[in-house]
């Protein structure tokens, strides 16, 4: 019975499909590019070999871009250096790049902007195909969450459902769910209920399983319509994603995972941490045992660097130290070392010959680790993906020597600031960069917002920058107030890092416009908030209303005394005119005078 309803679901399901296809195709979008302006939008794109067309989306929405890429087959031979998508982070193509999708890709790209602009160039080679693209794109506040929208899972078992099962999933979800089990163990996904949009491709509502704990490659699978699919990991670790579009919703998935051993030999146990300005690589002794290597055989690219033996071997170093090596590829800047096992003996030896290479891999406001190591030669590959730390704080003057701690910040109106921005960092060979800097009168940086920096130009006749040094970005400006009574003043600033052994980075720039903003010419990128700043006269206001109550709360009792003594003395006045009156009409009595009715005649 339950098959055969399923049976006559499929048609349905399918026809609804067929609908929302045909209404993305009627959408009269060029077949090579376009300029888009809607909230939401999803586009069928067919391309011929030497195409090079670009989409820009851009709208005064004060939200951010998600776009993706649910369809793409490109010419079977094409390499990403022929034929790719680019997607730049702003409304053209000299903005920051923000990722690629190519033939190699082992997902299902996700991208998301920093602003409301983003664009995307589809180019391919001239081989003789008929390349496909399905893409769509929303605007949405990343402040706005869904309920029951992704997660972590980290026990042996356990179960995920899409956000309001059993009945309609909501529109435009994008939900993560990382599955982490034991070391050594395997993961099982199997899902009971599923039912999503029915799509050939999958190309409208959509979930996709990945071998790892990132969404960036080791996609194991993508299933729509009506199923009961399971999946299996190679690790401890799967990632769940569920996508849907803006039509045809329906009660989404109910899934159960379980975890098992993993066969076979036990697995390197290792672990790579990496900060702003160091690495930090352990080993457990019993992995280096279990290859007949003790702690003694165990080096750096620089021999000199030893580690420290507890229960585990622990090498911690500064990033630009101990023969680490740094590379810049134009989006990350990663730093690599290597630990070193040689065999003893000096003719044969019946050990294997081991590397452990570490990389720390700097990227744009995420952190990513990982290791590899190497066994009978073959490489264990270890990448962690690390944040710089960088502050900012106001200073008392121009030399910079002493910050003020202070918070609220009392400045006098017009008065003269000093701000800088500090990377922490023991790399010598980085430039810091204030690119952007505006305040505004709330913490959150609403709607209203004014410009000192922008790509690095000064937008306030006030603003002084003063020339980089070494890991310090400096600049002054003139005190404000914002009008409307506002009392508050916050700033928050984009500041970029780059490699100061490029020449042609965007950190030796200076001040340019953003339509001639280099591709890549950054390599990291964070920003950082500070304040309030406050006028000193709403300090002084404060201080004498404060005075103001405690003189009202001494004057209190006497004020009380005061009003007691002078009731008392109208209360006496009362009672002696009243006596009087008393007094003087009986004394009238006396004399014979009295009160006499007139006759009223009618």
């Amino acid at each position: 019975m339950q098959t055969l309803r399923q049976l006559l679901l499929l048609p349905l399901l399918a026809a609804l499909a067929l609908v929302e296809d045909n209404s993305i195709e009627s959408t009269g979008v060029p077949r090579c590019g376009a300029s888009l302006h809607d909230l939401n939008k999803a586009l069928r794109i067919e391309l011929n070999a030497n195409a090079s067309c670009v989409w820009q989306i851009q709208r005064n929405a004060n939200q951010t871009i998600r776009l993706i890429f649910s369809y793409f087959k490109f010419a079977p031979s094409s390499s990403c250096e022929t034929e790719s998508i680019k997607v730049y982070d702003g409304p053209s193509s000299n903005s920051p790049l923000l990722g690629q999708v190519c033939n190699d890709t082992d997902a299902v790209p996700v991208l998301q902007s920093s602003s409301d602009s983003l664009t995307f160039l589809i180019t391919t080679n001239s081989a003789a195909f008929t390349r496909n693209f399905f893409v769509f794109y929303y605007y949405f506040s990343p402040e706005t969450k869904i309920e029951n929208c992704g997660g972590q899972l980290t026990g042996p078992n356990g179960t995920l459902t899409s956000p309001n099962y059993p009945a309609a999933y909501p529109e435009f979800a994008y939900c993560v769910w990382h599955i982490q089990t034991a070391k050594n163990s395997k993961i099982n996904l199997k899902f009971q209920d599923f039912f999503l949009e029915l799509d050939q491709n999958c190309q409208f509502d959509f979930t996709a399983v990945y071998d790892g704990l990132t969404t960036n490659t080791g996609l194991i699978g993508k299933v729509c319509g009506r199923a009961q699919p399971a999946f299996e990991s190679s690790s401890n670790v799967m990632t769940v994603v569920l996508s849907t579009d803006y039509a045809n919703s329906y009660k989404g998935f109910s899934a159960q995972y379980t975890s098992a051993p993993l066969p076979g030999p036990v697995e390197p146990d290792t672990l790579l941490t990496c900060s702003s300005d160091s690495m930090k690589i352990v080993l457990s002794k019993s992995y280096l045992a279990s290859l007949g290597y003790n702690e003694t055989h165990l080096q750096l690219n620089d021999p000199s660097c030893r580690p420290v033996i507890t229960e585990s071997v622990i090498f911690s170093f500064p990033l630009a130290s101990c023969g680490t090596t740094k590379k810049d590829d134009g989006q990350s800047i990663t730093y690599t070392n290597i630990v070193s096992v040689s065999a003893t003996g000096s003719i044969i030896t019946r050990q294997k010959s081991i590397q452990i290479i570490a990389k720390c891999k700097m990227e744009n406001n995420s952190t990513l680790e990982v290791i590899y190591i190497t066994k009978s030669n073959i490489i264990q590959n270890t990448t962690a993906v690390g944040r710089y730390n960088v502050s900012m704080s106001f200073y008392d003057s121009d030399s910079f020597s002493k910050p003020v701690r202070q918070s609220p910040y009392y400045v006098d109106l017009n008065q003269t600031l000093f701000a800088q921005v500090s990377l922490h960092s023991t790399d010598p060979n980085l430039l810091v960069f204030v690119d952007t800097c505006i305040a505004s009168p709330r913490p959150d940086f609403g709607s209203l917002t004014y410009d000192l920096i922008r790509s690095g130009c000064s937008k306030d006749d006030t603003v002084v920058t003063y020339p980089t040094l070494e890991h310090y970005g400096r600049f002054k400006f003139n005190a404000f107030r914002f009008l409307r009574s506002f009392p508050s003043v916050y700033l928050q600033c984009d500041i970029l890092i780059c490699d100061n052994n490029n020449a042609n980075s965007r950190c030796t720039e200076g001040c340019i416009s953003r339509q001639k903003r280099a591709i890549s010419s950054y390599t990291w990128k964070t920003h950082t908030v500070v304040g309030p700043i406050r006028l000193k006269r709403e300090l002084r206001s404060a201080d004498h209303s404060e005075s103001l109550t405690k003189a009202d709360a001494e004057e209190t009792p006497n004020l009380q005394h005061y009003n007691f003594y002078t009731l008392s003395f109208v209360v006496l006045i009362s009672n002696i005119i009243i006596a009087v009156a008393v007094i003087l009409k009986y004394h009238k009595h006396q004399a014979g005078y009295s009160y006499q009715r007139i006759q009223t005649s009618y």
